[in-house]
């Protein structure tokens, strides 16, 4: 089951996307008319990706977007009249997938979404691998803090120092950074 929200002010707009989604095997639409109503709609139903009008009323959607993508990890379709160079610099930091132009047409319409998804799933993987590199070098500097401490108060070599947190790690069952944060813990 796919689920798509529509966000656009205009009912000619919305009948034409919802009529083009169905076809498209999309079996759950839902609508909103302006940028508050898109939030909160795609805070509660959590569809699949979002197709949205760049000029909303009571919130335009660059900024209705955001903070939906702060909250979920939805690609988001921006609709637009006109292309302006500042509303896509915006729109790229929120990270918008793509953009269309109305009136949409439906043969650019599936490879729209189908670019928004690998695009999505692209930038998540990339936050993700991300957060673990940096999980991984806040890791290494504790470590290395310990084997230094280990290295100055035992008067160990860093092989050897290296060696007894390996050690106590195993017989402790902890991972090697929990053994330096309590290393670093008793200095």
């Amino acid at each position: 089951m796919k689920s798509v929200l529509i966000c656009d002010d205009e009912p000619v707009i919305r009948q034409g996307l919802k009529a083009m989604l169905k076809d498209l095997g999309f079996d759950e639409i839902h609508e909103s008319v302006d940028g508050i109503a898109a939030v909160s709609a795609a805070l509660e139903k959590i569809p699949d990706i979002i197709i949205m009008d760049v000029s909303m009323p009571k919130k335009d959607g660059i900024t209705a977007a955001a903070e939906i993508r702060q909250k979920l990890k939805v690609p988001v379709i921006f609709l637009t009249a006109c292309h302006d160079p500042d509303v896509v610099a915006r729109a790229v930091k929120v990270g918008i997938a793509a953009f269309l132009t109305k009136p949409v047409r439906s043969d650019e319409l599936w490879p729209a979404i189908e670019l928004a998804f690998a695009h999505n799933d692209e930038v998540e993987n990339l936050k993700e691998q991300v957060n673990d590199l940096k999980e991984t070098i806040e890791s290494r500097k504790v470590i290395e803090k310990a084997k230094g401490l280990l290295m100055k108060n035992l008067s160990l070599s860093e092989p050897e120092a290296f060696r007894k947190m390996q050690k106590l790690a195993m017989d402790k069952r902890k991972s090697l950074r929990q053994i330096a944060e309590a290393i670093l813990l008793t200095e």
